[in-house]
């Protein structure tokens, strides 16, 4: 009897084992771990109940989903206290426990101890040996298992190419086919993946391994395939697959999102929102991708807004890419109060939410406000990355601040090349030279932004001779220049006069094929300008293969420069008439000079009046300037005076010496002194002023007042500035 009722409580008690294995499995299938683990405590802890093997794979499993760990080690001692790791899937979900850990050692020992090895167990080790960069180990075990599924062909072709190591991947899939392994989805996936524009003809062969061996059919191997044309700038080929795929009934919203994203990868916005249309047409879902895609595609705010509207309606304001995206979008178009709002209402978010938020303030130049943002940002306790202090840097308004911003790159362990690179910038901009060059000095690896940075540096502070010293340092190493390299020293060049130089710099552009990059036509005229010869400026201009109104503007102003004002007005005038060119401010103020240097009197007053009436444009203090100084040289120093008077600005102090110039050169005291008195309002003491006013009294007869004006510079104890000049030859 006592034994009979002994078999019924143990059968009842196996019974609710299995009962609450099957409540085990359902909460790890639901993610609910920290359940799962509680219910696995009450089991073991129990008096009548004692956990199976599978109770107790379920634990470690739900342990190694929550990286807990910990709790994962207990349960491997217990599982060596009980014996239950006698069974595979017991040792199986420790292998895993351990690969999750990234503890290879420990998933080394459990594979030694377990005494029956599946497939399971040799590809989770494989997979720890790849993922944890063990590549030469994981093709050692590879090549000592006795039994090779596609799976385990999986596992080490993956990890061959998440450590970077294509090379064995692509070896490893022609392998697989040669000894006669079908490949599944899984590995046409991965291998897809792996391709790029240099491997690009591979990339076609193993999409015809696809249609031949029928997994066109598998959505993951489809969306593959899209993903790997759009990633080699293949979009024809990608838009091919994507129809073939339509027509067969075989994309599903993964699908949709590929292209989404990969479109707008390639800036084709516009296609990229008609799929997404497409996609709603075809009753798929949107995702969470979809519309941090389809925000960033928007050519338009209104289209944003619909985009946005539509994903608070599907209830994906909460999720913090999407926000992100949204807020992107906003800051493109100009609209920081919108990002602003989004950015509070937002209840959780990331890194990328607060950078956007930095970036935005920076982009409107509220300086103040970014660092506000920065600092709340801490408080927060989110650590800034490097993106975030490459914004700061870009605002910082002074060396401290710089240097501040510096020391907490130090101390947070940030060496990108990229955030060093805005560093120099910053030291630069505040003209803090020798840390700049230091800094630059120091780095392990220099990029080519790095270069560009040192010699842009160099020129806006004047010492272009160092930068042209740097650039010559670039060409000595492996990198290359690119088209700003070369503008900047052009630009150097031109401030130096170093024509020698330019020729050199011109022959390197024709040299390696960089003749068709407008902006680099445009320096090379201005060069040649400066440089005073007229001459190679037109001849740069006119085997220019397309040209823009800064074209025409280095043309006119080289003119201009060479006195030679009737050609400039004739070039003027033939850039009206040429077809998707229009004038800017600048074309105005250049020809505007040219007249003015050559006494074109009719021209000029007709140029400014066609710029107002014809093409709208308001007035600027340099068009005033030239007017005045056009007037003045000829002689016209009371209309000259009247547009001073009757002028937007009033008498603004690029007018004022324009007109006294003038009064100096046609001898007209009268005017010279009123205008003197201004300039002495506005520029106190300066000594420039004196020395011309005392030059008209000297020239009108009136030496008394010349001498007292020179008398009124030695007791104020100021000097004029000596003339110079640099001719290089």
């Amino acid at each position: 009897m006592c034994t009979t009722l002994c078999i019924d409580s143990f059968s009842m008690s196996k019974e609710q084992v299995i009962k609450l294995n099957q409540k085990l499995m359902e909460l790890i299938r639901s993610y609910q771990y920290t359940e799962s683990l509680k219910l696995f405590t009450k089991i073991h802890s129990s008096k009548s109940l004692k956990p199976d093997h599978y109770s107790l794979s379920s634990a470690i499993t739900a342990s190694a989903n929550s990286r807990h760990l910990a709790i994962g080690t207990q349960l491997h001692s217990l599982s060596i206290r009980t014996g239950l790791n006698a069974h595979s899937h017991v040792s199986n979900s420790l292998l895993s426990l351990y690969a999750k850990a990234h503890d290879l050692i420990s998933v080394t020992n459990v594979f030694s101890e377990t005494q029956f090895t599946d497939v399971y167990s040799w590809t989770t080790l494989l997979s720890a040996a790849t993922r944890l960069g063990r590549v030469d180990y994981a093709l050692h075990l590879f090549d000592q298992m006795p039994k090779r599924d596609v799976a385990v062909w999986n596992a080490v072709i993956t990890g061959c190419a998440d450590n970077g190591h294509e090379y064995f991947a692509f070896n490893l899939f022609r392998d697989m086919h040669r000894v006669g392994v079908r490949p599944d989805n899984y590995t046409f996936a991965g291998v897809l993946s792996l391709c790029s524009v240099e491997v690009l003809d591979y990339g076609r062969h193993v999409h015809s391994v696809v249609i031949k061996s029928g997994f066109f059919a598998r959505t993951s191997v489809l969306n593959s395939l899209i993903t790997m044309y759009f990633k080699c700038e293949c979009g024809v080929d990608a838009y091919v697959v994507f129809e073939e795929a339509e027509a067969a009934a075989v994309c599903d919203h993964i699908s949709y999102n590929a292209m989404i994203d990969g479109l707008v990868t390639m800036d084709r916005n516009v296609d990229a929102f008609i799929v997404f249309r497409d996609m709603q047409r075809a009753c798929f879902s949107a995702s969470e991708v979809t519309f941090v895609s389809v925000i960033s595609s928007c050519l338009s705010l209104g289209a944003g807004c619909q985009a946005q509207a539509q994903a608070i309606r599907l209830g994906f304001d909460a999720y913090v890419a999407v926000n992100n995206s949204t807020m992107t979008m906003y800051s493109c178009f100009g609209e920081l109060h919108e990002a602003q709002i989004i950015f509070e209402r937002m209840e959780e978010r990331d890194l990328v939410s607060w950078n956007i938020m930095i970036s935005t303030y920076v982009q409107e130049n509220l300086n103040n406000a970014a660092v506000l943002t920065f600092l709340e940002m801490r408080r927060e306790g989110n650590e800034p990355d490097e993106f975030t202090y490459g914004s700061l840097l870009t605002v910082a308004d002074s060396s401290p601040i710089v240097e501040t911003l510096h020391s907490l790159l130090s101390k947070n362990g940030l060496m990108k090349v990229e955030v060093f690179n805005a560093l120099i910038s910053a030291y630069f901009r505040h003209g803090n030279i020798n840390l700049a060059f230091q800094i630059f000095s120091d780095l392990q690896y220099k990029s080519l932004i790095s270069w560009n940075t040192i010699i842009s540096g160099f020129l806006i502070n004047g010492f272009a001779l160092q930068g042209l010293d740097q650039f010559c340092a670039l060409l000595n190493t492996q990198l290359k220049p690119n088209a700003y390299s070369l503008s900047l020293v052009l630009s150097i060049c031109s401030s130096i006069s170093a024509m020698t130089q330019g020729k050199q710099v011109h022959g390197y552009i024709l040299r390696h094929q960089f003749s068709s990059e407008i902006n680099l036509g445009n320096a090379l005229v201005t060069m040649y300008a400066k440089c005073g010869s007229l001459d190679m400026s037109l001849k740069v201009f006119n085997a220019m293969v397309e040209r823009d109104t800064i074209s025409w503007n280095a043309l006119i102003s080289a003119y201009a420069q060479h006195g030679q004002g009737k050609e400039a007005v004739s070039c003027f005038e033939a850039m009206q008439i040429s077809p998707e060119i229009e004038p800017d401010q600048a074309t105005f103020t250049a020809v505007l000079s040219a007249c003015s240097h050559a006494g074109l009197v009719d021209d000029g007053t007709r140029i400014f009046d066609t710029m107002v009436k014809r093409y709208g444009f308001v007035p600027s203090v340099d068009h005033f300037s030239c007017i005045v100084d056009l007037l003045g040289r000829s002689g016209y120093l009371d209309e000259a005076e009247s547009v001073i008077k009757g002028g937007y600005f009033g008498a603004h102090s690029n007018m004022c010496w324009s007109l006294f110039s003038a009064c100096a050169a046609h001898g007209n005291l009268r005017l010279g002194r009123t205008i003197a008195r201004i300039l002495l309002e506005r520029e106190h003491h300066n000594p420039s002023v004196y020395v011309l006013l005392s030059n008209i009294c000297a020239a009108a007869g009136q030496w008394e007042e010349a001498a007292n004006l020179r008398d009124m510079i030695r007791e104020f104890g100021t000097t004029k500035q000596p003339g110079c000049s640099w001719i290089r030859t």
